[in-house]
This record gives structure tokens, C-alpha cells and sequence, in this order.
């Protein structure tokens, strides 16, 4: 974790870059255009970036005023879970200037930070909260350029390794973990406070569900038959035109999956990707399983009996090889990939490569403290979104451990998410 002023500088500069190069393909018409329906403008994420860092590390650190007086309005208009909301037009040469002016500024403010006071301030907490953001909105603009289907510059990524063949199940024991951020100076407040938990014994898969699985669940009229839906699946399910995962496409006899202005079949040996919470609950009772609880995947993921709990299924750090994160590859590795990454348990995958759904409703920790503000998490819980763990091809590895929690409300597919099954002993 970067704790240092240096090092908090080095990681602010460093995900300013990514964002900048991620964009730097596209034109600025592009940015400023509505690539996919119901989709705001890249430039907004854009501006929304700088915004956040205005409020926090100028406004409410630093004590500046507004940089000016129809920011909160031009630039905090953005999607609001899912939705998007009327938005003014944008150019992308001023968003490109507001951005520069806050980093200059949100720098300076960095230098004279006191690290050790203040609660937003202890550890960096307020620009590690400042660059989670920043990096979380570059997820988000890649799921909105695969939404749009234009040709896009993809990275040449290596093979992955291949683990050894292993069961296709794991039983985690009956026993206590746990449950929550431990150590971790950036922790958000829904991942805290770390408690203690009884896990009754489980089985969970060993590997993500893939394409090839969910197709042959499509195959048997998976889509077609209401017993394998909850009635607000089903419901769902008949008020929409839904019957593959999203971007699959039937041509003939066979499904095609567009990636980036690229076309071929769903390579069947990777992860399925782009599937609601209502299409991974379905898949699951077909199987006759059920998706994990948010508690159960985290002790299958980051809890080890002798070390106790992990940032990542494999130790502290992330070196590379240990699982597909930060977007190097622009899709998920095949399943059963990164040996190097296995759980304590023998799980592979559980950091990088899909999200996965748990059965488990956004609620809070025992002894949970809106901190810094109640809208991050607070707003959300209840029983309108699902958790999922794990972490995308697509996201940071900084957010990509294994107490990181991410909601959303269940028909969302727009989501590099996915899912494994679990059953009960």
C-alpha cells in the first residue's frame, strides 16, 4: 500500500496517465458523443474524475473554493447507479483544462498535507480514496467501449500460465475467519469493521463458470423455463429481450460475441462475462447449486488457518503473474489460468478476470461508520443491489482485493461480471 507522500504522488500521476492513455485513441468527437445508449459521454467520466478531486482534496482538505461557480452543476451531473441523467454538452478541451487545474493544484495541497493527522488524512486516506475513484471510472469507461463496438487498439498480452488439473469443487471446512478489511490504510467504509464469522461447511467451484458451461444452459432452454428463476427474475426476465448474455449474438447455429470491433465465438475455455445477478442465480439452480454468499467467497479466497487473512488470494502483493488485472489482456484469461494466484484453498482466479456475484444483499459490517461521507456506502444498502467480489480484467489491483466490495442492482449485464457456483456440504 502507498503511504508516503512520494508514493501517493507516483500513484496519482500514474492512473492520470492510464486514464489519459485510454482515451487517447478516440477523437474528440467520439469522447463527446453518446457511444451507447442510455451511456453518458466519455468525457464525463472524464470531468466526474476531476470533480471528485476537486471536492475532496481541494474543497473539503484543502478549504479552496469551487474552481468555478457551475462546476457542481456542469460536472457532478453523472450516472446515478446505473441511470444517466440529462446531461449538458461538454467539450473535451475544457474537461482536458479543469482536469490539469485540479491535478496542479491537488498536488500542491499533497506537499503540504499533514499525513499523520486528521482522519481523512491518516495514511493518505483521502487521496488513496481520490485514486480508487479515478480508477474505478476507468473500468467504467471500458465497459462503455465495449457497449459502443467501435474498433479499438487492444494490447498485445502473453499467454497466461496454466494451473495444474485439480477438482472441480473445494470444500471449505466448517470453522471462523475474518470478515472485513484488515490492515488496509484505504479501506472503504462498507469493508470495515473486521469481525469475526461462524462459516458452516460449503463447496465452491474452483474456477469461474465459462462460456461453454452457460452455453449449454442457454442450449437447454435455460432462458425458457421459469423454475429456475426467482419471480423478480423472471419478471425481469419477460420485460426484456434477453436470451444470451449480452453481446452474444446468434448467427446461424452458432452464437458470436463482437469484443472491441473484433468478432469471433465465445472462446468457450474463458469466463462468461456481461451476465445479470438473475442469469447467474438461474444458471446456478439448473446446476442445482447456488451462487456463494458474500462471507463464504471471502473465506474461500483470502483466509489462510496459519497466516489468517491476505490483501490478495495469494499474499500482499501483485507482481504480475499472479492473476489478469489492470486491463492487459482486454478480456479473461481461460479458466483454470494463474497458478501462481490459487487461494489458500485451491481456488483460482478469485482476484482479476470477472467480477463474481454473490447471493449476498448490500448490507453493512456490525459497527459500521459512514466514513467520510454517508453517500458512498450508505445510500446503497438494503436489499435493491447484490454484492459481487473479486475484481475484472478490467480493474486495478488496488481495488482488486479480497475485501473489496462492489454492488449493483441485479439486471445490470453492462458489468465485466461473472459468477461460480457453491453448494452446501
Amino acid at each position: 500500500m502507498v503511504e508516503t507522500k512520494q508514493e501517493i504522488r507516483a500513484a496519482l500521476e500514474s492512473a492520470r496517465a492510464r486514464t489519459e492513455e485510454l482515451l487517447a485513441p478516440l477523437s474528440d468527437d467520439e469522447l463527446a458523443a453518446e457511444l451507447a445508449p442510455d451511456q453518458p459521454p466519455l468525457v464525463w467520466d472524464y470531468a466526474g474524475i476531476a470533480y471528485f478531486e476537486e471536492l475532496w482534496l481541494l474543497r473539503n482538505l484543502d478549504a479552496q473554493l469551487p474552481a468555478a461557480e457551475r462546476h457542481d452543476e456542469f460536472y457532478g451531473s453523472f450516472r446515478v447507479d446505473g441511470t444517466v441523467r440529462q446531461l449538458p454538452p461538454l467539450r473535451p478541451a475544457a474537461a482536458r483544462a479543469y482536469a490539469a487545474d485540479v491535478r496542479e493544484r491537488a498536488l500542491e495541497a499533497l506537499e503540504k498535507a499533514d499525513l499523520d493527522g486528521s482522519p481523512l488524512l491518516r495514511k493518505g486516506f483521502v487521496f488513496g480514496l481520490v485514486l480508487q475513484h479515478e480508477l474505478q471510472h476507468q473500468e467504467t469507461m471500458l465497459e462503455q467501449l465495449e457497449a459502443w463496438g467501435g474498433d479499438y487498439p487492444l494490447p498485445h498480452a502473453p499467454a497466461p500460465d496454466s494451473a495444474p488439473a485439480g477438482p472441480a469443487e473445494i470444500r471449505i471446512p466448517e470453522g471462523s475467519f475474518v470478515l472485513g478489511a484488515v490492515s488496509e490504510p484505504w479501506a472503504l467504509d462498507n469493508e470495515l469493521v473486521p469481525h469475526e464469522v461462524e462459516v458452516r461447511p460449503f463447496w465452491i467451484e474452483r474456477t469461474p463458470v465459462t462460456n461453454a458451461s452457460f452455453a449449454d444452459f442457454v442450449e437447454d432452454g435455460g432462458y425458457r423455463s421459469e423454475s429456475l428463476w426467482t419471480s423478480e427474475g423472471w419478471e425481469w426476465l419477460q420485460g426484456s429481450d434477453v436470451a444470451a448474455p449480452l453481446y452474444w449474438e446468434r448467427t446461424g447455429d452458432a452464437w458470436e460475441l463482437p469484443r472491441f470491433g473484433r468478432r469471433g465465438p465465445p472462446p468457450r475455455d474463458e469466463p462468461v462475462q456481461h451476465v445479470s445477478w438473475y442469469e447467474a442465480d438461474a444458471y446456478a439452480r439448473w446446476m442445482g447449486k447456488r451462487l456463494p454468499t458474500e462471507t463464504e467467497w471471502e473465506r474461500a479466497a483470502g483466509w489462510d488457518e496459519r497466516l489468517g487473512k491476505s490483501r490478495y488470494p495469494w499474499g500482499t502483493e501483485w507482481v504480475g503473474y499472479e492473476a489478469n488485472l489492470g486491463y492487459g489482456r482486454f478480456s479473461p484469461a481461460p479458466a483454470g489460468s494463474y497458478a501462481g494466484g490459487a487461494s489458500p484453498c485451491g481456488c483460482l482466479q478469485m482476484a482479476g478476470d470477472v467480477w463474481e456475484w454473490t447471493s449476498s444483499f448490500f448490507h453493512p459490517y456490525p459497527g459500521f461508520v459512514a466514513f467520510p461521507h454517508s453517500e458512498h456506502s450508505e445510500a446503497f444498502f438494503g436489499e435493491e443491489s447484490r454484492v459481487l467480489r473479486g475484481g475484472s480484467w478490467a480493474t486495478d489491483a488496488l481495488i482488486a482485493r479480497t475485501s473489496f466490495r462492489r454492488w449493483a442492482r441485479p439486471h445490470r449485464r453492462e458489468l465485466f461480471a461473472g459468477f461460480r457456483c457453491a453448494r452446501d456440504d
